[in-house]
């Protein structure tokens, strides 16, 4: 008897026992405001009201500013002239590559600008080049960023094949983007007053500063059977090649405009600017075009419509939509809801707000 009742306190306290191992392993987590996500929050209801004030508020704040950067773009004056075609002598209309590899032809070209309207200074001079894919993944990795930083990582060539070394040691800077460097030169004149271009800070500081080496200097480069684009003084550092740098900042799209000077005086309305270009540059092969673009500047760039005719477009829409609900709200009214029985606005069971 005394056996059995042992047997039985036992039993009661083994499960008391295991009631609170269960309490103290639950995975159960304390109860909190933060964990059960009933902190305030911002839950605006979009009643007519706000919707309406919302779409004229943007309409308002976005037409003028499409108009104030449309205006900034009309005051751009920009000379844009394609000379890829025009440059090639008649002999040469039907076979343009025979023309381009041919290096005993005179590639020399004369072409007469017009000055539209007043061109105050500096004017920007721009090369662009149409369908040419420079953000190509294999031609966008063939180059050594340490390689151009420091001279004693010249032997970093390892993404650079096929330009990645001669017979004489490796190639500085090494790669295909190195490689096709744009060689096309203009020379301006008006009125057979040459027309000094700086080419000075044309490139980016960073570019200049810390990402090309001033103590690395051009080897090996353009010295194999094929040649790519321009060559390189090898007394000059590399931070001093800006044409380079400009160059090796390689565009997403194929169509791309590249920094290639300043002129640093006003040029006149209807004067006659000549261009002497040297028309070094295989375009010839892809199907490529070839622009001279002279272009001032605003406080928004280069001349652009499409900022502000997206910015007056979006606005106009919300316009648009702001009298619409208007009239909707007008015509057919709808009653509100109560917002008390949304479900953030009640208090949960035994907790309350």
């Amino acid at each position: 008897m005394d056996t059995n009742g042992a047997t039985t306190s036992s039993a009661a306290g083994g499960g008391s026992t295991s009631k609170s191992s269960s309490k103290k392993h639950s995975r159960k987590p304390v109860y909190s405001r933060f964990t059960q996500q009933e902190l305030p929050a911002c839950k605006p209801i979009l009643t007519p009201g706000l919707v309406i004030s919302t779409f004229t508020i943007i309409g308002i704040i976005f037409i003028p500013l499409g108009l104030v950067s449309l205006s900034a773009s009309e005051k751009v004056v920009e000379i844009v002239d394609r000379y890829d075609e025009s440059c090639v002598p008649s002999d040469y209309s039907n076979d343009k590559l025979k023309f381009i590899q041919n290096p005993s032809i005179n590639k020399s070209c004369v072409r007469t600008l017009t000055v539209p309207k007043l061109m105050k200074s500096p004017v920007f001079i721009y090369y662009q080049l149409d369908n040419y894919y420079q953000n190509h993944r294999r031609y966008v990795k063939s180059r050594s960023d340490k390689q151009l930083r420091s001279v004693s990582d010249e032997k970093s060539t390892k993404d650079c094949s096929p330009e990645d070394k001669t017979v004489d040691g490796p190639i500085v800077p090494c790669g295909l983007v190195a490689w096709s460097l744009f060689n096309d030169t203009y020379v301006f004149s008006v009125n057979s007053k040459t027309i000094e271009v700086n080419k000075h800070d044309i490139a980016w500081k960073s570019d200049k500063e810390h990402k090309f080496g001033s103590n690395v200097y051009p080897k090996n480069f353009q010295s194999g059977g094929l040649i790519g684009g321009a060559k390189l003084n090898s007394s000059v550092p590399l931070s001093k090649q800006e044409d380079l740098m400009v160059w090796m900042r390689t565009a997403a799209l194929p169509t791309f405009r590249k920094l290639y000077g300043k002129i640093e005086q006003d040029l006149q309305a209807n004067e006659k600017i000549q261009v002497v270009i040297q028309n070094n540059y295989n375009t010839y092969s892809f199907s490529g075009k070839k622009k001279l673009v002279l272009s001032t500047t605003s406080w928004i760039g280069g001349k652009n419509d499409f900022l502000g005719i997206a910015y007056i477009i979006v606005g106009g829409l919300c316009l648009f939509l702001a009298v619409c609900f208007i009239l909707l709200y007008v015509i057919k009214p709808r009653p509100l809801g109560d917002p008390s029985y949304l479900s953030w606005n009640r208090s949960p069971a035994g907790h309350p707000n």
